[in-house]
């Protein structure tokens, strides 16, 4: 018999041999079962662990791939995006310098339109004073046709006298003497000679011409003289004159007309001063020769005065043509300017383009890292599915290789 202490109670049992063997089988059984369960859990722990470093080490390892990718991608969105900023800033700066062109263009555009808008002023104030200086000029010369009302009475009856006062002297002596007497302190720069060109198979009596300092010349003037004695046959009309007179000033260019008479003497329309017959011909007048001096000094006054207007007017009209050049070169720098910035923004697009392009290339990389990523997975499943009875599924001989190996091993 045997005897056998219950380690948790104390109590004692006796058994016999057989049930003693029993007992010793089921304990040794027991014992391989938990030594085989404990070696069991630790190979698969061995195993969990190895594949979990396995995992970790090829997570990092496709991390480290990861991030790098993610930097290099982050560095050339850095880089697009500090050179589209660059371009921007180009753009920007373009802009700025045109609008600044522009604004100092306008400026002095501006300043133009308002020295143009005072010189208009000046002009009006000008015509202001022109008409001023003709109302004087009119008084003045009222004033004179007053002081010479004696005169008339002289000169409407000078073809009488002239028999005895002008024996051998003709009206047109008579006015060159007039003028000469004052030539040198009233026109002291005027031409007064005798018309002697008559290539067109005419000519007039006298010409009058006075120029500015620079040369402009600014009134010319035709004289005719006609003159007739009582024993003239035949009794002439002064508009027997004008057209022959009209065709001498247009083809020597003069710019005014003026028949001195003494023809039609009981006319009151001829006697009472300067008769205008511009009706009929253009700036053309007939005159007594009392008015002779006076109507060259009225035209003389009224084209002197005008000539300051001309010249006034004249800058105007230049500077217009400043303004169109400036508007000209002004249009040419926004053509020019047109062109260089489409030119630009070409290259920019396809500076554009292959960033695009460069973008979606990285992009296609990134996504074949992801596919492997995937395929290290399916990989690493088919290792931890991986066993001895699977590889040796279809090899018997190597399954008996093996079989051998954990006997020899037992």
């Amino acid at each position: 018999m045997q005897e056998i202490k219950c380690p948790n109670c104390g109590e004692v049992f006796q058994v016999d041999e057989s049930d003693y063997a029993q007992i010793v089988k089921q304990v040794r059984d027991q014992e391989f079962s938990k030594e085989i369960d404990r070696r069991i859990k630790e190979l698969e722990t061995r195993r969990d662990s190895d594949i979990k470093m396995a995992k970790m080490e090829q997570e990092k390892k496709f991390s480290d791939d990861i991030n790098e990718l993610n930097k290099k991608i982050t560095e050339k969105e850095a880089s697009i995006e500090k050179l589209k900023l660059k371009i921007s800033n180009t753009e920007v700066e373009k802009q700025l310098a045109v609008t600044e062109a522009v604004k100092a263009k306008e400026q002095e555009l501006s300043d133009k339109n308002t020295k143009i808008t005072e010189l208009m002023s000046q002009l009006n104030n000008k015509d202001t004073e022109r008409e001023l200086k003709e109302k004087n000029l009119k008084e003045n010369y009222e004033a004179q046709l007053k002081a010479k009302d004696e005169q008339i009475e002289y000169y409407k009856d000078f073809k009488t006298r002239m028999s005895t006062k002008m024996v051998g002297e003709s009206l047109e002596q008579h006015c060159l003497n007039q003028f000469n007497m004052i030539r040198m302190t009233a026109f002291p720069n005027a031409y007064f000679e005798k018309d002697n060109d008559a290539k067109s198979g005419s000519k007039g009596d006298f010409i009058f011409r006075e120029a500015s300092e620079d040369g402009t010349e600014f009134i010319s003037i035709m004289f005719e003289m006609k003159n007739e004695t009582e024993t003239t046959s035949k009794k002439h009309k002064n508009e027997d004159f004008f057209k022959e007179l009209d065709k001498d000033r247009r083809e020597k260019g003069c710019e005014y007309a003026v028949l001195v008479s003494l023809l039609e003497g009981d006319s009151e329309l001829y006697n009472n001063g300067i008769v205008d017959v511009s009706y009929k011909y253009e700036k053309m007048y007939v005159i007594r020769p009392q008015f002779f001096i006076p109507m060259i000094t009225l035209l003389r006054n009224a084209a002197l005065n005008s000539l300051k207007y001309q010249q006034e007017l004249q800058i105007v009209r230049n500077q217009q043509v400043d303004i169109m050049n400036f508007e000209s070169n002004l249009n040419s720098f926004k053509d020019g300017f047109a062109r260089n910035y489409r030119l630009a923004s070409e290259k920019f697009n396809l500076a554009i383009e292959e960033i695009d392009k460069t973008i979606d290339h990285l992009t296609k990389t990134k996504n074949a890292l992801l596919s492997s990523e995937n395929n290290l997975r399916l990989a690493n499943n088919k290792a931890e599915d991986l066993s001895i009875k699977k590889l040796t599924k279809n090899a018997p001989s190597v399954k008996a290789m093996f079989d051998d190996a954990g006997k020899k091993e037992n």
